[in-house]
């Protein structure tokens, strides 16, 4: 089992579930975070904290955001950032995956 964060994260980014993240692994991209999934420990303490329902366990995101299943394992695969990382010496990611890149842009309030 491993968390996943969706679409409703993209440009959003409230950061609630950094500051519940009790092993640090929330990372940051420009568009929306990212959770390391060899760094969760699976504690769930980031799902009810988000404001926007974006956090999910893996067997149970809902169909209309199943692509965002293998999203965090691609994004730490190709910015490299090994296990054990901790997300507070990392700088944000300076790329988002392509999936969060194709989502069109969501108005600030």
């Amino acid at each position: 089992m491993t968390y996943v964060i969706a679409q409703p994260c993209v440009d959003i980014k409230d950061r609630a579930c950094i500051d519940e993240c009790p092993v640090d692994c929330i990372y940051e991209g420009p568009r929306k975070l990212y959770i390391h999934p060899d760094e969760c420990v699976d504690c769930g303490a980031c799902e009810p904290v988000c404001p926007v329902d974006a956090i999910f366990v893996d067997t149970e995101v809902p169909d209309s955001w199943h692509g965002y299943l293998g999203v965090e394992a691609e994004v730490f695969a190709q910015v490299g950032v090994g296990s054990p990382g901790g997300a507070v010496d990392q700088a944000p990611f300076t790329e988002d995956h392509p999936l969060v890149d194709a989502e069109p842009l969501r108005e600030q309030s």
